[in-house]
């Protein structure tokens, strides 16, 4: 119990620290509510954290309300592989941010090794990206369209990148921390446009609270992410309730001078169902927000030597 509140203290003075010295919340990446749910998106070592293959879709709307919002799609698998007395993870993800003019693609293959450590299980993990950024110049409607700062054709670039991270999970909580965008590439489009990509860092991490009613749990959760120029915290708190192998939450996350998010979805007979509405605290206000919609499936495997 002592590693544990000395984990979760650690976790919250990150948290005031970088919320009381930065104010900019401006991300790059895209920034999806159930990230608990689809923890490889932003730690490579988490895949294989569970010996079933995880398949997981999401769906966010941006800007409710306003043309060309844009919308963020997440596909992601992971599964485990056990190997004589090793234990693996291997995983996959396609993603595609879309806001406006400009679309940002990510095509990535995940590998996680696992082992024992102080009770519970420790994995070291990487990852390689292909990063694909796109402008549909063509559709730009300019006042003046021989304004030679906007390309009025479609422009396409892609670049390799890499990620790596290490999680560690335990009975009833977990952490993870990762560092995203190794290479920091340069994204060319034409012969006059490109896009820098920056590092991002991401500390993870939630506890397992079980109550007098065996039924419930309180679950916290917290994400931080910087980028070296820009922070977002979320802060999130669910209660669960685990029956038959069904399992039904309700939660509310907040990240400060951002957003507050209401959560509600469940498991049954192995598939996830999640939705969230994020109202925005500031800028476009409370009915600009995101709607999201989460859709996973788990199913039991066994590829051990024997089978």
């Amino acid at each position: 119990m002592r590693s544990i509140r000395i984990t979760l203290y650690i976790i919250g003075v990150l948290a005031a620290t970088m919320v009381a010295s930065l104010s900019a919340f401006a991300q790059q990446d895209p920034a999806l509510s159930h990230y608990w749910l689809i923890e490889p998106q932003l730690n490579p070592a988490a895949v294989g954290r569970s010996p079933q293959l995880n398949i997981t879709a999401a769906i966010q709307t941006h800007a409710a309300g306003y043309e060309d919002g844009g919308s963020t799609m997440y596909a992601g698998a992971d599964m485990a592989l056990q190997l004589g007395r090793t234990r693996h993870g291997i995983g996959a993800i396609f993603q595609n941010d879309a806001i406006g003019l400009f679309s940002h693609k990510r095509f990535t293959v995940q590998y996680a090794y696992h082992f024992k450590l102080w009770g519970g299980t420790f994995s070291i993990g990487a990852e390689a990206d292909m990063l694909n950024e796109s402008l549909n110049g063509s559709k730009a409607d300019l006042g003046d369209a021989n304004d030679p700062a906007f390309p009025t054709t479609d422009l396409s670039g892609s670049k390799f990148d890499a990620s790596v991270g290490l999680y560690y999970m335990h009975r009833h909580w977990n952490v993870g921390i990762a560092m995203q965008h190794l290479t920091a590439p340069t994204i060319y489009l034409g012969e006059t446009n490109q896009y820098k990509v920056k590092s991002a860092y991401n500390l993870m991490g939630g506890y397992n609270i079980p109550l007098r009613n065996s039924f419930y749990t309180i679950t916290p959760s917290a994400l931080l992410r910087y980028d070296g120029a820009a922070f977002r915290a979320d802060i999130t708190a669910r209660v669960q309730y685990n029956h038959a192998k069904k399992q039904l939450y309700a939660g509310l996350g907040y990240s400060p001078q951002h957003s507050v998010t209401g959560f509600v979805g469940g498991r049954f007979h192995g598939i996830d169902l999640g939705y969230s509405y994020e109202a925005n605290t500031s800028g476009m206000g409370l009915g600009a927000g995101q709607h999201e919609i989460t859709l996973g499936y788990h199913l039991d495997l066994n590829l051990s030597k024997k089978r």
